[in-house]
């Protein structure tokens, strides 16, 4: 599993995340995707959501519940490119519970990269794609 995402990341759940059932509601594995996905772009790719010339829109996500998970459980985020286009990115991400191992979920994010005042599809600019291109699935 872990050999299947080059780009991991462990983040807590919170008290607030678990819901009337006792686990961690579905809307917040989304924004955990969608947190480490960002977090990656701006940290490790150079990526600038407030001033850059691109912005990447979400077009589309899916996420497959496997087990539970609830606080005060952390979470292992492996991620990866499983697709890369002129102007798209798919984002493939596994959580996996920290404590056991167990995969919790599986997801996809699809980005495409479009212009900040045109919305119209734009190219990857190529330092990004070149740090993408590292994560592509084998």
């Amino acid at each position: 599993m872990t050999s299947d995402y080059p780009h991991w990341e462990t983040v807590p759940t919170r008290w607030q995340d678990n819901d009337v059932y006792g686990h961690v509601n579905n809307v917040v594995h989304y924004a955990l995707m969608d947190t480490v996905i960002n977090e990656w772009m701006i940290r490790t790719a150079g990526f600038d959501p407030l001033a850059g010339d691109a912005i990447a829109m979400c077009v589309e996500s899916h996420c497959v519940y496997k087990a539970e998970v609830s606080f005060p459980d952390t979470i292992r985020m492996g991620m990866r490119v499983g697709k890369l286009g002129r102007s798209s990115v798919r984002w493939e991400i596994g959580m996996v519970r920290s404590s056991d191992g167990t995969l919790v979920a599986e997801g996809h994010f699809v980005h495409v990269f479009v212009g900040r005042g045109s919305r119209r599809p734009v190219e990857i600019a190529d330092p990004i794609r070149a740090e993408m291109q590292r994560l592509v699935a084998a």
